[in-house]
């Protein structure tokens, strides 16, 4: 098994689980207006892409040039280093979604009996699975070494970002600013002991 292979198939798996699991979720009350949820989806989808095309991955010859944009190759040692970053943001993303129990929803929403979980990696960061799938999406832009995999890895953090900002905007609303403001003075976004706003 080659190291890439080995980042694809944790990616794969990782998938089927998290579909498998949108089944334990509560029943959602509201969302945001659907337009505000492109301003994230659209750099995601298509950091998302670029991804995936700069390994090659789906790309026939109509692609050929996103996988001749290679930066570097890395050494099979630094490789199996990277599929451990990988596998480590992606199992933090599990650690949150158990944290956050039938809480999760895959849309930005306020669930029956919503409270704004601050236990486990919600400590760390206020949006851990964010945080997990960052990890794990850098980790294999690295790996893939195209210029497609990190521009794309660029826009999914950029979409990230846009997503937990919407997310604490539209949950403030919802929950009310005193239910939330606390935690954010305290706890930083998405990278684990940044500085948070005084």
């Amino acid at each position: 098994m080659t190291p890439i292979f080995a980042s694809y198939a944790l990616w794969q798996g990782w998938i089927l689980s998290w579909i498998v699991a949108a089944i334990w979720s509560r029943r959602t009350q509201s969302r945001p207006p659907s337009l505000l949820r492109l301003l994230d989806l659209v750099p995601t989808g298509v950091g998302g892409m670029l991804l995936v095309l700069g390994g090659g991955v789906v790309a026939g010859p109509r692609f050929h040039a996103f996988r001749v944009m290679r930066l570097w190759s890395l050494p099979v040692g630094v490789d199996w280093v990277d599929v451990g970053v990988l596998a480590a943001g992606l199992a933090f993303t599990w650690w949150a979604r158990v944290t956050l129990g039938d809480l999760w929803s895959s849309q930005v929403s306020r669930k029956e009996g919503h409270v704004v979980i601050q236990t486990g990696p919600y400590r760390l960061v206020r949006h851990p699975i964010y945080t997990g799938m960052l990890i794990a999406v850098w980790a294999l832009a690295v790996q893939l070494g195209a210029a497609a995999s990190l521009i794309g890895a660029a826009l999914m953090t950029f979409g990230f970002w846009m997503k937990a900002r919407l997310e604490e905007r539209f949950l403030s609303a919802e929950l009310g600013e005193a239910a939330y403001a606390d935690y954010r003075d305290r706890t930083p976004m998405l990278i684990p002991l940044w500085p948070t706003r005084p």
